[in-house]
Order: C-alpha cells, then sequence, then structure tokens
C-alpha cells in the first residue's frame, strides 16, 4: 500500500506563473508536463491518478511533487520579500528543472574533440590513405598517429561525428 502523498500548496501568484507556463508555446515540453504535475498535485489528486492520466509512471508524479514540496518554504520566502514575476518564475523553473547527474569525468578535451572532426574533414589521401571517405575506425587510428589522443574507439569518433552533424544542421 503506497503512502500518503505530500500536500502540495500553490500560492495564486505561483498558480498564475504555473498557468502561463503550463499554455505557453515555448515552454519546454518537460517543463510543461512538471507545471502540470504541480497543479493537479495541488487539487489533492492522488498520484497514481495523476500518472494514468498523463501517461507516465507513478514515481515520475511524486518525484516532481516532492521537489515541489521541497522548494516550497524558498518560493514562500521569496514571495514574502516582494520578488518581481520575473524573478519568482525563474525560481520556479529552477525548482522545477532537472538536477545534475553524475557521470563520469570527461576523457577528451575540447581541443581533442576539435581536432578529430577537423582531422575528418581532411581527405584520406593526404594521410596517405587508399580510400575515398573515412570510416570511423581509420579516423580513430589516424588521430592517435597523429598525437591528438593516445586512444579512441571507433564508436567514440562516430559520435563526435554525429554530435557534430546535429549542431550545424
Amino acid at each position: 500500500m503506497p503512502g500518503k502523498a505530500r500536500e502540495v500548496q500553490v500560492s495564486q501568484r505561483q498558480q498564475k506563473i504555473l498557468g502561463k507556463l503550463s499554455g505557453a508555446r515555448c515552454t519546454p515540453a518537460g517543463l510543461r508536463e512538471r507545471v502540470r504535475f504541480v497543479l493537479t498535485s495541488a487539487t489533492a489528486e492522488p498520484n497514481e491518478h495523476q500518472a494514468k492520466r498523463f501517461g507516465v509512471d507513478r514515481q515520475r508524479v511524486r518525484r516532481w511533487r516532492n521537489r515541489w514540496v521541497d522548494a516550497e518554504p524558498q518560493l514562500r520566502a521569496a514571495e514574502q520579500q516582494g520578488v518581481s514575476e520575473a524573478d519568482l518564475q525563474r525560481l520556479i523553473c529552477k525548482a522545477l528543472s532537472d538536477r545534475s547527474r553524475p557521470g563520469g569525468p570527461t576523457t577528451f578535451t575540447a581541443e581533442q574533440v576539435t581536432n578529430i572532426i577537423a582531422l575528418a574533414c581532411e581527405k584520406p589521401s593526404d594521410s596517405g590513405l587508399p580510400v575515398s571517405h573515412w570510416t570511423p575506425a581509420e579516423l580513430a587510428r589516424e588521430a592517435v598517429v597523429r598525437g591528438i589522443v593516445t586512444s579512441i574507439s571507433p564508436r567514440h569518433v562516430d559520435r563526435f561525428l554525429k554530435r557534430s552533424r546535429a549542431q550545424t544542421a
């Protein structure tokens, strides 16, 4: 049996800002979803019902309900201090934004990635290779030969290239 969900309180100013965020076309989809969870949670609708209604898992609804409840004291204090509408909106967006996620340290510097992408822009024949187009494996070998990196997998080179294509498109 699941425990009782935490009670969500939303002030009139917060309600107004959340309403604007939920209806604005420029609001990112993830933030819009979280705003819906908060507004619906403020009506005391159980997490399980919200999850079914929005087609998500119950844990997602619970996570954002809890994050809002955790942020309520800061939001209330900001309102009591008379912060502007824009500042209150920034605080709300911050409360409903993703937290940084743990991960391993970066393996390659931005300079190394840039040099590998620049290498991919060169003709393989300039490096003495008898091919017309680079493959990730050949780029990985050439990057090591040129001393750009000490080692790199072809798959990693491919990821760099895909990421650079997405940014230029």
